[in-house]
């Protein structure tokens, strides 16, 4: 089904009904964007998950990915 949404001056787009029904979205769901591919934009919806719930090993994989991306960018900015 493809559907055309405007974008407002503020950038604000409105899901219609059918989708909204659809995919049971109410007031108040968010959404993350999770790609950004060949001009398209990937969008869906936002959840929240306990820390505890989330396998160490992904958290560890997670603070690797950090702490790599924070080497770099020092090394690309160094301080004055």
């Amino acid at each position: 089904m493809a559907v055309v949404i405007p974008i407002t001056k503020r950038g604000t787009l409105t899901l219609p009904p059918v989708l909204r029904r659809k995919f049971g979205l109410e007031g108040g769901h968010s959404f993350v964007i999770i790609e950004e591919r060949e001009g398209e934009l990937v969008l869906k919806p936002a959840v929240a998950v306990p820390v505890r719930e989330i396998p160490s090993s992904v958290i560890e994989g997670w603070i690797k990915e950090d702490e790599e991306g924070l080497r770099e960018f020092k090394s690309l900015n160094p301080e004055p």
